[in-house]
C-alpha cells in the first residue's frame, strides 16, 4: 500500500482540525448530556467508517477490510478504557462539567503516545521478525488474564503513579474550574484535575500495550494501524459520556474483548509460519464475538436503567468557592508586569 507523505500530512491536518472544532464546541465547561454525546458519537463513527470506505474504494477490499478490522478492535477495546475512566472520575468525584477538558487532553496525549508505540512496533517488526512471536504470546496471555480477572476493577488509591505524583508535586485539595495549575502564595500547585489527567494518561498507555500488538495482527500497514487507532480514539470522549452510566449492563463485554485478543493472537501465530487467515474471516470473527458479547450482556441486564458509579460519601476533593478562585495569584506574568490568565480558566 503506497501512502505518500502528502497523504500522511492531510490525515494529520484533518485530525488537528477536528480536535480544534471539538475544543471550540466545548470551550465552556458544561455537563454533556446523552443527546449531545450521542450526536458527537455518531459524527466520530461516521468519520471513521467514511475513512474506511475511502481506503476500500482507492486501495481495494483487502486494505479496506484490514482497516475495518483494526478499527473494530480499537473501538471495542476503547469501551474498556471508557469504563476505567468512569471509575477514576467517580473515585475523585470530578464534577461532570470539568470532565470533558480532562478527556480532551487525555485523548490528545493518547494520540501522541499511540503514534510513538506504532512507530516503535513497526521498526521492531521490520528488523526483528521473531518479535511477532512475543506479540502473539502476549495477546494470548492478556486475553487469558482478562477472563480470569473480569470481575476485578481499578483501584486509583493503589496506583503507584498517583502515589508518586502526590509525593513529588504540590497539589491543592480543591478543584478550581478546569484549571490544571494554580498559584497560591507564590507557589505553583497542581489541582486534583491534573492528578486525574495523569492517571487517565497512564491507564491509556497500559491499554495501548494491549491494543497496538492486536492491530498489528490484522495489518502490517503502518498507515492503517495509525489511522484506525486515531479514528477510534477521537470518539472516545463522546463514547464516555454516552456509555459511562451503562457500565453495569455490559457484563459479558470483558469476556468478548478477551476472546478477540486471543483470536488475533492465534491469527498472528498462524500467520508467521503456518497459514494466513484471510482478513475477511478475521473481520467476521471479531464482529461476531463482539456482537454476541454485547447482545448477551444487554439481554442479561434487560430492564436496568442508566446509573452512574457511586461516589465517595466524603469526596477527597471539593470545588473551590468563588472567593477562593478570586484569591488565587496569576499563574504567570507577561512582559511589562501585566498578568495573564491561567490555562484552562474558562
Amino acid at each position: 500500500m503506497h501512502t505518500p507523505l502528502w497523504l500522511w500530512l492531510a490525515v494529520l491536518a484533518f485530525i488537528v482540525v477536528m480536535l480544534a472544532i471539538d475544543l471550540v464546541a466545548h470551550r465552556k465547561a458544561h455537563v454533556i448530556g446523552v443527546r449531545e454525546a450521542a450526536t458527537w458519537s455518531a459524527v466520530w463513527v461516521a468519520l471513521g467508517v467514511g475513512f474506511g470506505a475511502i481506503i476500500w474504494a482507492f486501495w481495494g477490499a483487502e486494505f479496506g477490510q484490514q482497516y475495518f478490522a483494526g478499527y473494530l478492535i480499537e473501538k471495542s477495546l476503547a469501551v474498556d478504557n471508557v469504563f476505567v475512566w468512569a471509575i477514576i472520575f467517580a473515585h475523585f468525584a470530578v464534577p461532570a462539567q470539568f470532565q470533558h477538558r480532562v478527556l480532551f487532553l487525555g485523548v490528545l496525549g493518547a494520540l501522541v503516545f499511540r503514534g510513538i508505540f506504532i512507530a516503535g512496533g513497526a521498526v521492531l517488526i521490520a528488523n526483528f521478525s521473531w518479535v511477532l512471536y512475543l506479540f502473539a504470546a502476549f495477546l494470548l496471555y492478556t486475553g487469558f488474564r482478562m477472563i480470569r480477572q473480569r470481575d476485578e476493577h481499578l483501584n486509583p488509591d493503589q496506583s503507584r503513579v498517583l502515589t508518586a505524583f502526590r509525593r513529588l508535586v504540590p497539589m491543592t485539595d480543591t478543584f478550581h474550574g478546569q484549571r490544571l495549575l494554580v498559584r497560591k502564595g507564590g507557589l505553583i500547585m497542581a489541582t486534583p484535575l491534573l492528578a486525574v489527567l495523569v492517571l487517565i494518561e497512564t491507564t491509556d498507555i497500559v491499554f495501548a500495550v494491549d491494543s497496538i500488538p492486536a492491530i498489528f495482527a490484522v495489518t502490517d500497514e503502518v498507515f492503517l494501524v495509525f489511522t484506525a487507532n486515531a479514528f477510534a480514539i477521537l470518539g472516545l470522549r463522546a463514547m464516555y459520556f454516552l456509555l459511562a452510566d451503562l457500565i453495569h449492563r455490559f457484563v459479558y463485554l470483558k469476556i468478548g474483548l478477551a476472546l478477540v485478543l486471543m483470536w488475533v493472537g492465534v491469527k498472528m501465530l498462524l500467520k508467521i509460519d503456518v497459514f494466513y487467515i484471510p482478513t475477511a474471516i478475521s473481520l467476521a470473527v471479531i464482529a461476531a464475538i463482539l456482537t454476541v458479547s454485547v447482545v448477551a450482556s444487554l439481554r442479561a441486564t434487560r430492564g436496568q436503567e442508566r446509573q452512574g458509579l457511586p461516589t465517595p460519601t466524603e469526596p477527597p476533593f471539593r470545588v473551590a468557592t468563588a472567593e477562593e478562585d478570586a484569591a488565587l495569584d496569576p499563574l504567570w506574568r507577561v512582559r511589562g508586569g501585566a498578568t495573564a490568565d491561567e490555562f484552562g480558566k474558562r
